[in-house]
């Protein structure tokens, strides 16, 4: 089997990656909805494996791998990386998860972070309010991650929550240390969300970045009566080409709450001293981003050896994407934690782009790992076609 094409269209605000090959089998990948401008990026790599054998996926995407990079630039080499796997599946009759050494878990526990409807506002009063209508929902999530801090809009509504100038415009732009009206806040926030979900749920933190070290330290003290299960990104993260791994180390080694990054880090190699040395409690890798499924799945057995935790990232995708992670998180080691489901234009989940998709996807907070060959799901060409944009037309030939 040869690879004969490589395709990049942009579906319900989607960007979707297919390759072709001479034995009529195709593969699909998918990417953060927020990287539409990476069409052309992906298509870079096409004269790169034309001709290859699409099920000899290692020696494919160590090819690919050197031209990738933190978020977002990774994202295209981890697309391909999953439709490699997707044919290699198909080609063999079996499930990806068969491929990637076999399934740990039968099921695949996953989190909710933008499922259903969003804060609005920023007071404890808002927190309480959202917590309830997300408990209300039917996919039976029994962990909730909410925005705080510099990640969301808090601190860039109220500039006397740290000593900086509030910018706006672009991801996660505000950084500075914060002040005491700011951590008061925080922790209000953090205890309505308590008195709403109780010790029955999970609740996680996303809070950066931007925190300094000291500021960092404080909100993480000041929330140990809280049991939360982490606070994400304090200090770096999203959309930082690097890690900042000794001051993840100072913050993880001062406070009992557990500390978590990871989302933006491209490849092992880019985990590497963030596990080793034990610099945070959990990581937070992103099959999207990381490089692809199977590095995820290397990424979680090196933690596992430090005794690090795994709570995979997974962003504004699609049910190709989740689908994906859940046969990757299905062989993952036992200091798996949860998935995040992600959060995706309604006409993934209630339309009919896509075939095969269990409904409902998500049962008492668990995804079904699918027995199908491949990734288990199939794009509907008929419904794809009639949302397609015109400089898209060529996906299908």
């Amino acid at each position: 089997m040869k690879i004969t094409g490589l395709k990049c269209a942009v579906i319900a605000q989607t960007p979707v990656v297919r390759i072709t090959t001479d034995e009529g089998i195709d593969g699909l990948g998918q990417i953060e909805a927020s990287k539409n401008y990476l069409k052309p990026h992906v298509l870079f790599y096409e004269r790169f494996i034309l001709g290859e054998d699409p099920t000899n996926v290692q020696r494919i995407t160590m090819k690919l791998r050197r031209f990738g990079g933190f978020k977002p630039w990774g994202s295209s080499v981890s697309a391909i990386e999953m439709a490699l796997w997707d044919i290699a599946g198909k080609a063999a009759g079996l499930p990806v998860y068969k491929l990637l050494g076999g399934k740990v878990r039968d099921k695949v526990r996953v989190y909710n972070t933008a499922t259903g409807p969003r804060l609005k506002g920023y007071s404890p009063e808002d927190y309480a309010e959202n917590a309830r209508e997300k408990l209300a929902l039917p996919h039976g999530f029994k962990i909730f991650k909410f925005p705080l801090g510099f990640h969301g809009g808090m601190f860039a509504s109220n500039p006397k929550f740290f000593y900086g100038e509030v910018e706006t415009g672009y991801p996660h732009p505000n950084k500075g240390y914060v002040t005491e009206l700011g951590l008061k806040h925080c922790v209000e926030c953090v205890k309505a969300l308590k008195e709403v979900l109780g010790e029955e749920y999970g609740l996680a933190l996303d809070c950066g970045p931007g925190f300094p070290i000291p500021s960092a330290i404080k909100l993480a003290k000041a929330l140990e009566p809280f049991n939360v299960m982490w606070l994400e990104d304090l200090i770096t993260g999203d959309y930082y080409p690097y890690t900042e791994v000794e001051a993840f180390r100072i913050v993880k080694s001062s406070t009992t709450t557990p500390i978590h990054t990871g989302e933006q880090i491209y490849l092992r190699e880019g985990f590497r001293d963030l596990i080793e040395r034990n610099a945070v409690d959990i990581i937070g890798p992103d099959p999207c981003d990381a490089g692809g499924i199977a590095e995820t799945k290397w990424i979680a057995e090196l933690a596992d050896l430090h005794g690090v935790l795994i709570a995979p990232h997974s962003g504004l995708n699609g049910p190709i994407e989740l689908m994906a992670a859940v046969h990757m998180a299905a062989t993952l080691p036992k200091n798996f934690i949860a998935l995040e489901f992600p959060f995706a234009p309604q006409e993934w989940w209630e339309g009919n782009l896509v075939k095969g998709l269990e409904k409902p996807v998500v049962k008492d907070g668990f995804v079904e790992v699918p027995d199908k060959p491949g990734l288990g799901i199939e794009l509907n060409e008929k419904a794809v076609r009639k949302v397609l944009r015109e400089e898209d037309k060529d996906f299908f030939e």
